[in-house]
């Protein structure tokens, strides 16, 4: 499938992306499929992801393995199994660009609002109502079904509780992981794993392992207060970027 330069280079920074993401960079991953589309089409783009973001998830599993926050997954979990559902049964009926679009829109404006709050002086953590993990739970798995693109949904209910970073992460990345699996029956019933995305996948899976080692490692060398300063303007670029491809990347 990677068969002109601006396919292998459109993968190779995809998958690049997708390892900082499961590095810790939570966010950057919902720019692999957008980047990727630019050479193939979305729906073979997301297939040759997949497989990609099963082995980078054993990866950060192990490198943050007890650092999560067991309330946010027992909340959000449920809820993103639903919305792996809804997208498997609405995969026909949905355009990815709509999906894109939508998601970039309340991305971009949720990203302004954080730096514009914290701007102000030192913003307490959110005490938001826990059901409400629920509802974007629902959204991540949704989105992530779609387009591989569940990141900004988790970041807008979870970046205001300000975890420690490494529970953040270690959190982003047991629900991912756990959702990825989720995924694989819905693909394969949709007929979007085939020889031609199988073997891509497979020989871009050394740049996904070094990408991912290289994100864990800058993301334990980063203070928190940087940290959570990067992820808002991460969602700020990340929703420019989704709804600029929602908008006039095509179908």
């Amino acid at each position: 499938m990677l068969d002109t330069y601006t396919a292998i280079i459109a993968a190779v920074i995809a998958v690049i992306l997708v390892g900082f993401a499961k590095g810790g960079f939570s966010g950057l991953g919902a720019l692999a499929t957008p980047i990727m589309a630019l050479a193939m089409p979305p729906v073979a783009a997301a297939a040759v992801l997949l497989p990609i973001l099963i082995v980078q998830d054993a990866i950060s599993l192990w490198s943050f393995r007890g650092s999560w926050n067991r309330r946010i997954i027992a909340w959000m979990l449920p809820g993103a199994i639903i919305g792996v559902a809804i997208g498997w049964i609405m995969a026909a009926k949905l355009t990815v660009p709509i999906i894109l679009a939508t998601l970039g829109a309340i991305t971009l404006g949720f990203g302004l609002w954080r730096v514009w709050v914290e701007r102000r002086g030192d913003v307490p953590a959110s005490n938001s109502p826990e059901w409400l993990g629920l509802f974007f739970g629902t959204a991540t798995g949704f989105t992530s079904q779609i387009a591989h693109a569940g990141g900004p949904p988790f970041q807008m209910w979870v970046a205001p509780k300000k975890l420690p970073h490494t529970e953040y992460v270690g959190t982003n990345v047991l629900l991912f992981a756990v959702l990825n699996w989720i995924k694989v029956p819905a693909y394969w019933q949709l007929g979007q794993f085939h020889e031609g995305t199988l073997w891509t996948s497979a020989a871009l899976i050394p740049i996904a392992i070094a990408s991912t080692l290289a994100g864990i490692w800058l993301v334990k060398r980063i203070n928190g207060p940087l940290f959570y300063k990067i992820i808002n303007w991460l969602m700020i670029l990340l929703g420019a970027r989704l709804l600029w491809a929602g908008i006039f990347g095509g179908d």
